[in-house]
Parts: C-alpha cells; structure tokens; sequence
C-alpha cells in the first residue's frame, strides 16, 4: 500500500488521460457519421490515430530529452485538448484525420511519461502489483470515457469540450508532483531480422491481431450505427468488449501456461472468426445479441496481443524482453494503420458486417500461419516457458514504456533502448 500511496497522484493522471482517450475514441466516429463523414473517412480517423501514435512511441523520448518530463507532458496533454476543439470548430473530414494522428502523437507521449515515472518508482518487488494496479485503472478509466456517452448527445459540443478539459486536468498531478524526473524514456527500435529469428509466428500473428483489433477499434461503433444500434447501445457495446478481454485474459492465460501458446492462438483465432461470422450475417436482428456477441468477440480478440507477447518472451534471450516486445508493438502499430483501411473501404462497397469479413481474414492468416510452424518447430518445455503477464491489447494504451513497467523486464546494460 505505501508504494501505491506513492504513486496516486501519477495514477490519477494516467487514469485521466486515459478517461480522456476512451471519451474521444467513441465520440469521433459517432459525431463523423451524424455530420456525413463516410465509412473511408472514418476508417482514415483510425490509420492517423496510429500513425500519430506509433511516431509518438519514436520521436517523444527526443523531445523530453530536450526539455524534460514535466514540460513535455504538459505541452502534449494541452495539444491533445486543443486538438479535441479544434474537431468541433472544423467540421471537415480532412481536417480530422490530421488532427487525430496529431492527438495520437500527444497521447502516447504523454502515456510514456507517466509510464516512465511509475517505473522509476517501482522495485522489482512491487513492480507486479503496480504494472497489475496501472493496467487496471487503465482499463476502467477507458470504459468510463466511453460510458460517458450515454449521458447525452455525441453530435452537440457538450463531449468535445468535456475531453479537452478532461485532458488538461490530466497534465495537473504531473505537473505538480514534487518527485524528482525519472531516467530518459525508452526509445523504441526496430529489429526486423531479431524478431524473426527470435519468433516468426509472433512477428505475423501481432500484425494481423494489429489489423483485426484496428479495424474493429476504429470501425465497431460504424458499425452499431449502421446496423441501427443507439448511442446508449453502442458505449455499452464498445465497453463491454473490453471489459471481456480484460476477463478472459485470465483463462486465457491460464490454458496458455500449460499448453503450447501457438494451440491457445488456434483455438482463440477460431473463437474469433465463428464470433465474426455470426456478427456478419446476423448482427442487427436483435439488439441484445449484438451486443452479447460483440462482447464475445472483444473478449477473445483482446486477449490475443498477451498470448503473442508471452510465447515471444519465451524464446526470447535473457536481457532481450524490452528490445523483442517493443519491436512487437511497433508491428502491431503498423497492423493497426493497415486494418482500418481495408475495413472501411469494403463497408462503403459492401454492408456494414463486412468489417468482421476483414477481421475474419486476419484470424485466418493468423491461424494458419500457426498451424504450419507447429509443423516446423516443437513447443518449448514446460520448465522453459516465461509466465503470462496480463497486458492491455490495444495501440491505444501500449507504449514502449508499458513495456519497461512489465514484470517480465529484466534490467540491461542498452541504455533503456528496445
């Protein structure tokens, strides 16, 4: 308990960026669909998010060498509020699009700056129990923002102006801490050859779980307003699927330790598809179903990124963690580029289930690129395996820094580069 006591105030800001972050996320493409934004526009909103995002995870960790952490977060979090207002000034889907990349940038800057404060304060004794508490609130604070949905109407000014202040009331227990600034932050690089070698069925299956989780990210609220769906229906829709993948990562994680990880990925990468597949041809006939099913499918495509890491981790040499998870999350940023704009551009030919027809893909890929290297290389012994670590699965929360706050880092002599 005293060493989250000595950490609440940058819980609470991480808790409020991200309270932020999951308001704005739902509040863009429902806003964008009621002012006549069509399908590929919505789908662009999501590739800028990520392109801003993983430029973030690259370039930030310069800026705050430069001018320090407390600055940076401060003029990222206020860019990221300015950028929320800007959106409700300029009604223009062009507009937008560069506004979200920039509002990704600032957001995952602003995320590596706490994340690198709580690191700095955790031991390898609390380290667990704090990566465990963060992960938690950031899930919560998440649903919360989208949750605050069904409070009124997403096409008035009310939520614009709510995320802006919600985003610089974040920038306050950072800014007022009295705790000394931690070591630099990590810099994510890009090992292609390393990763390969290291795990080709983690290199394709988080690109693919990067399109799938994108796609669905960007586009789910697309498609519950497509479908019929109200505003009410789909922030529980939304939430709902991430609460689930917070759940059965629990199971997931369980079966994972005792079997081959790549089985795990099979089994879930099917789950997936039979979920898709009902939401393609049946979703919008029952508004209930829909949200059941939608759930059923955020539970297991959420709990796909941890399963990928965790076999990853376990051919992994001892001191490369940090350098093979955070080329991991660069992939899977790239996946998340991809995903969105196939999506929306077969929606806009096609219907509105034709979304979970590109996650389905994915899966397929996914799956099948698992089943042939089962066939080319043994499951490591029990003995071998490293121990599954709960992780949230979107681009959205993942940096370079949660990568650092896992347990399953272990300290080298690199200079904190991945």
């Amino acid at each position: 308990m005293s060493a989250v006591v000595s950490i609440a105030a940058l819980l609470v800001g991480s808790g409020l960026l991200l309270l932020a972050g999951g308001l704005h996320g739902l509040l863009l493409p429902l806003a964008g669909l009621a002012n006549g934004f069509s399908d590929a526009s919505l789908g662009l909103l999501g590739t800028g998010w990520a392109v801003g995002y993983v430029s973030g995870c690259l370039a930030v960790p310069v800026i705050v060498k430069r001018v320090g952490h407390v600055r940076a977060f401060g003029a990222l979090a206020s860019l990221a509020g300015i950028s929320v207002l800007l959106n409700l000034l300029f009604m223009d889907a062009a507009v937008w699009i560069v506004l979200r990349a920039i509002t990704g940038f600032c957001f995952s800057g602003a995320a590596m700056i706490v994340e690198s404060w709580l690191n700095e304060r955790s031991t390898s004794e609390t380290r667990g129990r704090i990566f465990g508490i963060y992960t938690m609130i950031n899930l919560g604070a998440t649903t919360a923002g989208q949750m605050l949905l069904t409070l009124g109407d997403p096409t008035g000014f009310f939520f614009f102006v709510l995320g802006s202040i919600i985003y610089s009331l974040s920038l306050l227990p950072t800014a007022l801490s009295t705790a000394a600034s931690p070591q630099p932050l990590t810099q994510a690089r890009l090992d292609p050859k390393k990763l390969w070698r290291n795990s080709p069925i983690a290199v394709v299956a988080v690109f693919m779980v990067g399109i799938s989780n994108g796609s669905f990210g960007t586009l789910g609220a697309v498609y519950g307003l497509r479908i019929g769906l109200d505003v009410p229906e789909i922030a529980i829709m939304m939430s709902l699927a991430l609460l689930a993948g917070a759940v059965v990562q629990i199971p997931v994680g369980m079966l994972s330790d005792r079997l081959d990880r790549r089985l795990v990925l099979v089994g879930l990468a099917v789950t997936a598809m039979s979920f898709g597949s009902s939401l393609s041809f049946f979703g919008g006939t029952d508004p209930t179903l829909t949200v059941l099913l939608i759930a059923g499918f955020g539970g297991v495509v959420y709990s796909m990124y941890p399963v990928i890491v965790a076999h990853a981790s376990d051919h992994a040499e001892p001191g490369d963690f940090l350098r093979i998870s955070g080329g991991l999350l660069l992939i899977f940023g790239a996946g998340t580029m991809l995903g969105p704009l196939l999506a929306s551009g077969l929606m806009t030919f096609t219907y509105p289930g034709a979304l979970f027809q590109v996650t389905a893909a994915a899966h397929l890929s996914m799956m099948l690129f698992a089943l042939w290297r089962m066939r080319q290389r043994a499951s490591l012994p029990q003995e071998d395996k490293s121990d599954f670590v709960m992780a949230v699965s979107t681009a959205q929360i993942t940096t370079p820094e949660t990568v650092s706050l896992d347990p399953r880092t272990e300290v080298d002599d690199t200079g904190g580069e991945i």
